[in-house]
């Protein structure tokens, strides 16, 4: 799945994938960013908690963002049909910015999959709006989604559940509160498929914020992992015994702390 392409003669929206638990009260840099970069006063964010089973997640980041002098509104698109409903896609078209919460990455994909309201968040991020989702909400961003998987620093075979995502980037496959569950092994396992992605590990309270060109920053307090298999020379996966261990030869590995970049076209990492 390619990302949408714009209709407007103007650049894509930023694509922000964060790594769970971002400071909300006490320096919270993550989303100060996201609200300055959807318009900050001006900004219309909305956010849909669709992954999450609490009632309180969305309302909070509707105040939090609120707190922030941003406009926000939070829809609660709680099954299928929700998603064909004119009052949220009108919603979605007034938005500067779209946050996805936490929680259950394939309640996200198997509620929101192939929806209007899929369709419309890929067509508005084409035509300029931001795109932030953070836990579950950042491992669905991209065109092939990590559902699931075993913790642990090897990849071994069976070691990671695939899904689809909304397809906003086909550059990075991402994992999330990376370092704190040690998802490494499994991050790996995913590239060892097809190498054509670069993988991205992302810490608590830390987001990669990937600009239209494909130039990625790390902001936060933890670092984005970046694993980069464009010169992988060998992959076992296609003959190891289910639950063995992969061999992989030839793969770059990047950790990037705060104000660090990674240009996902040239595959140049910088400080």
């Amino acid at each position: 799945m390619s990302p949408a392409t714009p209709v407007k003669d103007q650049a894509r929206g930023y694509i922000i994938p964060i790594g769970g638990a971002e400071a909300k009260r006490k320096d919270p840099v993550i989303l100060e960013r996201f609200v300055e970069l959807c318009g900050g006063e001006s900004a219309r964010i909305l956010v849909i908690p669709t992954a999450s089973l609490l009632d309180e997640t969305g309302p909070l980041y509707q105040e939090l963002f609120e707190t922030m002098g941003a406009k926000a509104v939070c829809i609660p698109i709680e099954d299928r049909d929700h998603c064909y409903q004119e009052d949220i896609l009108g919603a979605l078209e007034k938005a500067t910015g779209i946050f996805i919460t936490g929680g259950n990455q394939l309640r996200l994909s198997t509620i929101l999959g192939g929806t209007p309201v899929a369709r419309a968040i890929r067509r508005l991020n084409a035509d300029g709006v931001h795109m932030a989702g953070t836990s579950a909400g950042a491992a669905i961003i991209s065109e092939h989604m990590i559902a699931g998987g075993r913790g642990g620093p090897s990849p071994r075979e069976s070691g990671v559940v695939l899904a689809p995502g909304l397809g906003l980037t086909n550059r990075v496959i991402i994992d999330q509160h990376f370092n704190k569950r040690g998802r490494l092994g499994r991050l790996l396992a995913a590239l060892s498929f097809n190498p054509f992605v670069c993988g991205l590990g992302i810490d608590e309270n830390t987001a990669a914020f990937i600009a239209p060109d494909g130039t990625m920053e790390v902001i936060g307090h933890g670092t984005v992992t970046v694993v980069d298999p464009s010169q992988l020379r060998h992959s076992s996966m296609s003959y190891v015994r289910k639950a063995e261990a992969v061999s992989l030869i030839g793969l770059k590995l990047h950790v990037l702390a705060s104000g660090a970049q990674f240009n996902l076209e040239t595959r140049e990492a910088k400080l």
